[in-house]
């Protein structure tokens, strides 16, 4: 019988602490049954499986950085809503580096669909208008915006720029200087 208490989305938020703490390729379902110190056995009237519980997590983790985003961004434009956006992504990744992890878990199309990731590419396309972008130029750029943030926050997370100079920081800082940049001068067809 299934512990009292136990959901799929008390599973799912704890699934997320347990990937800040020891890593997104870490979690199980039997590691969350240690965790409550259940059989695991009866996590399976909640989750169908580790693979059921990992895309749980990617979905919260989805909609975590989606709120955050949609709340920085308020009556923001241009540069501003553009750093602003890439911070959300920079923030959530150092503070919840396991449930960042779990937002890059590719999902299946009808996972897909229920996510918040189409709200992240409405937030995107919207700062985007902003530098009068149309198509197909928007999307070369929301390709771009995603290349350059996630690739960046993963190097960083990796600590690839722990002993080099100039810091981080600053390098971020250019980096959004020079996206604005390049985003004002879209470079024609």
């Amino acid at each position: 019988m299934a512990r009292v208490g136990l959901t799929a989305e008390r599973l799912a938020r704890a699934g997320a602490e347990l990937a800040d703490e020891v890593g997104f390729d870490q979690v199980t379902v039997s590691a969350l049954a240690r965790r409550f110190d259940v059989k695991v056995a009866s996590l399976y009237s909640h989750v169908k499986s580790s693979q059921d519980l990992r895309t749980r997590i990617a979905l919260l983790a989805l909609e975590e950085m989606a709120d955050r985003g949609a709340a920085a961004l308020a009556g923001r434009a241009g540069k501003d809503a553009l750093a602003a956006l890439a911070n959300v992504y920079r923030d959530y990744a150092r503070e919840h580096p396991g449930r960042y992890a779990a937002a890059r878990l590719r999902l299946d199309p009808e996972a897909a669909a229920a996510s918040a990731g189409g709200r992240h590419a409405h937030m995107t396309r919207a700062i985007l208008r902003g530098y009068d972008l149309t198509e197909p130029d928007q999307t070369h750029a929301v390709r771009l915006l995603g290349s350059v943030f996630h690739g960046y926050v993963s190097l960083e997370l990796g600590g690839g720029f722990d002993h080099s100079a100039p810091d981080s920081e600053e390098t971020w800082t250019r980096i959004l200087d020079a996206l604005d940049a390049l985003l004002r001068s879209w470079p024609a067809a």
